[in-house]
């Protein structure tokens, strides 16, 4: 079984990215379960036609520590498997705990079967926070990927992450597997994100182009895949899948400093000197 974890900026398309990947790897015959690490509760929407899933916070919360798994987890798009951590109340606690909690409570309740070949975790962009780490702080997701643009806060992101990633290689295990360049269209995109990917260590492993069949597909709360799976953007998910399920490029990343990132955004016409 592996298990992922999807990292990036808040906002950069996590979620999207997620759904839409694993709806591609589920096409392959992957068997698959997202376990959602956002307060949001939106990392299965699509994969489960717009189902409100209920959290397992809110489970908790409403019913006691004495539930089944089926109370927790749906089943979706290609027998996709879909869980929400959930959050604390507005303004209590820490998201990290929710996160915590949850996955410690699928391990109980026996959802990390054998017959899965790949586990995601989609997780809150805020880097400094504790849910930011505990996937990877624990163990559970040894292999990560980031979703970026061309945008400036995009790429201080990922390299604010390769920090995180490189300080628990050593205790958890974890190792980047590249970075997804969801578009924006940013002139000269791709190969500024190659250029810092390369810089960190790693690989772009896919440029996933902007493309407005994914906010129709979204709209009828749905992956392009399963919404329409004739469109070159569902083949563009087809790929990433593909790479991501063929990968073996695994590295302990080596996140650039200040100064570097900044005299590539430089050359790359994103800053003025």
């Amino acid at each position: 079984m592996r298990q992922v974890a999807i990292y990036g900026k808040g906002g950069i398309g996590k979620s999207t990215t997620t759904q839409n990947l694993t709806a591609g790897l589920a096409e392959m015959g992957k068997k698959i379960m997202i376990v959602g690490c956002d307060p949001k509760a939106d990392s299965t929407r699509l994969v489960l036609g717009g189902l409100a899933q209920r959290t397992v916070l809110d489970t908790l919360r409403e019913e006691g520590e004495d539930i089944d798994l089926d109370c927790i987890m749906k089943v979706g798009f290609a027998g996709i498997k879909g869980v929400e951590s959930g959050g604390p109340e507005p303004g209590v606690g820490c998201a990290g705990r929710g996160i915590i909690t949850s996955i410690n409570l699928l391990e109980q309740l026996g959802a990390y079967t054998e017959d899965l070949d790949y586990v995601f975790y989609d997780v809150l962009g805020d880097v400094v926070c504790g849910g930011f780490a505990m996937p990877i702080r624990e163990g559970k997701a040894r292999e990560i990927y980031i979703v970026c643009s061309g945008e400036m806060m995009a790429l201080y992101a990922a390299n604010n992450i390769s920090k995180g990633i490189m300080k628990y290689a050593n205790t958890g295990g974890v190792r980047l597997g590249g970075l997804i360049c969801n578009s924006r269209k940013v002139a000269g995109e791709a190969e500024l994100v190659e250029t810092v990917a390369k810089e960190i260590g790693t690989q772009m492993i896919h440029f996933v182009p902007r493309d407005n069949a994914v906010q129709r597909a979204e709209i009828n709360k749905q992956t392009v895949i399963e919404y329409s799976p004739q469109e070159a953007q569902a083949d563009e998910y087809r790929s990433l899948a593909q790479k991501i399920d063929g990968n073996d490029m695994f590295i302990i990343p080596k996140p650039l400093s200040q100064d570097r990132l900044e005299a590539i955004l430089m050359e790359h016409g994103l800053m003025e000197a």
